[in-house]
């Protein structure tokens, strides 16, 4: 929803931070790099029960999400790998974060809620794998209300107090699947089948996109 809506007003106060750090030597890869890192040491400090700490390495991990693609645009080295790249990373944080909440809730809570993040997930990952497919096809898959800045927003918001923890965690889990269900109904009605399957076998499952936010 962020990324769809309000775009144009996002990139008006990231670029200018993009190119200041490309000034000060900053690389997009290194920001992708370094937000995996961060997002490991949140998902130990949401395991260990930390969620003060949790917070503010959730807000940093953000950040480095948030400004890799305009540092790869000021520094005119966005590419198809570093998309590929920032993508792969991405997925990867998100199952670490992920996990985090696992082991905590395996930790304190007895039952089946070890499998809400679980379900958490992968709604998840389907919102990604959809617009990746979607758009190797030619369609477009963006918006919905649980993209992943919408996601990492919520989970914040989950950290605050144990009260809001787990109601935030099923609304997360309920607005992910929403947003993965209305994703596929929407690629699926636009679609066009037997000419974008002849498009999908000639470009043997589509091309990579270039970088960008």
């Amino acid at each position: 929803m962020i990324d769809g809506r309000f775009r144009d007003v996002v990139n008006s106060y990231t670029e200018p931070v993009g190119r200041g750090l490309v000034r000060l030597g900053a690389s997009a890869d290194v920001l992708t790099t370094s937000g995996l890192l961060f997002a490991c040491v949140t998902g130990w400090a949401i395991g260990s029960g930390h969620h003060v700490w949790a917070i503010f390495f959730l807000t940093l991990t953000g950040a480095h999400d948030l400004f890799d693609g305009p540092v790869a645009k000021a520094s005119n080295t966005a590419s198809q790998r570093g998309s590929f790249f920032d993508s792969v990373i991405d997925r990867l944080s998100d199952g670490v974060l992920m996990a985090g909440v696992m082991f905590y809730l395996e930790t304190h809570h007895h039952g089946l809620l070890v499998l809400l993040p679980f379900a958490i997930a992968t709604s998840t990952f389907m919102i990604s794998y959809e617009r990746s497919k979607a758009e190797s096809l030619g369609l477009h898959a963006k918006g919905g209300l649980m993209e992943r800045a919408e996601r990492m927003i919520l989970l914040g918001i989950s950290l605050v107090a144990n009260v809001l923890f787990l109601p935030v965690l099923w609304l997360l889990l309920a607005l992910t699947t929403m947003t993965a269900l209305g994703r596929f109904y929407r690629v699926w009605r636009i679609a066009e089948g037997p000419k974008r399957a002849t498009r999908e076998s000639r470009s043997m499952g589509g091309s990579v996109r270039p970088r960008r936010r």
